[in-house]
């Protein structure tokens, strides 16, 4: 079944579950929810009106109800937790796998999770400590606790039977691990090398010895790119004494993906992104104060545009037909900086740029927005000479342009990898701030142009 579908299967569930629900049809709503996926339910039952999200869940058996819990948005969840009983919740985040249980702490207030973690038993409130332990958006934070390892001196049969054993508890079965006496990560295999192994055979003379692992600080775009890279169903996290403390799963990867992708297009469009609630959720207020953070850094910035315009006031008097070109040529501007930042940032988080160089990047990207400013000179230049009737307009436009598209080019190029150096977000030096400095920056160079070549003679 395609996305699309199963977003129409959802949308469908949720109106007949309503209409169930306030019939009081409990009993054909339990039969409804029966065949749907966990992931179709969790979106119908978010989609109901908040007094029936909770109804509607303690319709699930028990078991399915956990899975369609750790699939529901936050607000939901957190929804959820306020309406059910206090026994109910308790089993609810009980059962939750370690992971999933952090990322709805991650959104609770601090009293609530204080006082959730206090009830735990002390085998899921040990591990939940650990892992709210580490950074955030890191490994650590991510991984899950819930795995199976083996020893070098099982054979494959001991091995199926600890697989069979542990199935139901842990996260992922395709994904094994080896480690030592001391917990030290040693090796890997795969579900299909165990089934298809000999067994008698020793799970050392069938495991993979050259492990890809991640630590625990590190970064979850990193993380995110090594399952990318080596198509890992789920890569190991150790500790700095090399010991197997987690494994994070591609269906976690595939969040921060989403959550990275989502942040970096905010600020390629210099929206203030909040880390902690759904942009859509928000209410007006939140989403004008997010805004306008950043449109008020931009037109401080544009200020610029017209401190040049009026410092070449002399300029634009004595050929007043030189202002109807200054849109034309910052508009140019802007446009290749915004494509030079995109290919460089969309570069920096595939790792090509790193591959290429720095200083190569930034030299390419030059050399493209010279030869762009070359292209556009040919169309530009007689149109130019056509609509102000002047030689001198027309080659003041077409120097300016070339020099403002090499410029630009370049400063889009160079700003992301400026910033990806200072430890800072690359996506932040994106479209509107780009366009902001050419703007300046291409005023400045048009003017100075139009005036040096007065100087030596009339424009005619």
């Amino acid at each position: 079944m395609s996305e699309a579908n199963g977003v129409q299967l959802a949308e469908v569930v949720a109106q007949q579950l309503e209409m169930l629900l306030e019939a009081g049809n409990y009993d054909g709503a339990k039969l409804l929810l029966g065949p749907v996926q966990e992931v179709d339910a969790a979106e119908a039952i978010g989609s109901l009106p908040r007094t029936l999200q909770a109804l509607a869940f303690r319709l699930l058996p028990k078991d399915e109800a956990i899975e369609v819990y750790e699939y529901l948005d936050p607000p939901v969840q957190q929804t959820l937790l306020e309406r059910l009983r206090s026994g109910e919740v308790l089993e609810l985040v009980e059962e939750m796998s370690p992971d999933d249980r952090v990322r709805l702490f991650d959104e609770l207030p601090a009293k609530v999770v204080r006082r959730l973690l206090a009830e735990l038993s002390p085998a899921e409130r040990r591990v939940t400590a650990q892992l709210l332990g580490y950074e955030a958006e890191t490994a650590g934070r991510l991984m899950t606790t819930e795995f199976v390892d083996l020893k070098e001196f099982h054979s494959a049969a001991q091995a199926l039977a600890i697989v069979r054993r542990r199935a139901r508890d842990t996260e992922t079965i395709y994904s094994l691990y080896v480690t030592d006496g001391s917990r030290h990560l040693t090796g890997i295999l795969s579900l299909r090398d165990l089934v298809t192994a000999d067994p008698d055979e020793r799970i050392g003379d069938v495991m993979t010895r050259e492990v890809v692992s991640v630590g625990t600080d590190t970064d979850q775009e990193e993380v995110a790119r090594a399952i990318q890279r080596y198509d890992f169903l789920a890569v190991p996290v150790v500790d700095r004494e090399q010991r197997l403390v987690g494994i994070v799963t591609v269906d976690d990867v595939i969040d921060v993906i989403e959550q990275e992708a989502t942040r970096d297009l905010y600020a390629a469009g210099a929206v203030q992104a909040g880390d902690e609630d759904d942009y859509f959720q928000s209410n007006l207020f939140t989403v004008a104060r997010r805004r306008v953070v950043w449109l008020l850094v931009l037109l401080i910035a544009n200020s610029g545009t017209s401190a040049v315009i009026a410092a070449q006031e002399s300029v634009l008097k004595q050929v007043v037909v030189l202002a109807a070109f200054i849109p034309l040529l910052i508009g140019t501007g802007g446009n290749v900086g915004a494509q030079s930042s995109t290919v460089v940032i969309r570069g920096l988080s595939t790792q090509r740029i790193q591959a290429m160089g720095p200083w190569r990047a930034i030299w390419r990207e030059a050399v493209a927005g010279a030869l762009l400013g070359l292209l556009m000179v040919l169309a530009v230049v007689p149109w130019a000479a056509y609509v102000a009737g002047s030689w001198g307009v027309a080659t003041a436009a077409g120097l300016s342009l070339v020099a403002i598209t090499t410029l630009a080019a370049t400063a889009g190029a160079a700003l992301p990898l400026l910033f990806d150096r200072l430890g800072l977000d690359p996506a932040l030096m994106s479209a509107p701030f780009i366009a902001t400095a050419t703007d300046v920056a291409g005023v400045f160079i048009y003017l100075q142009t139009a005036s040096w070549l007065l100087q030596r003679g009339p424009f005619g």
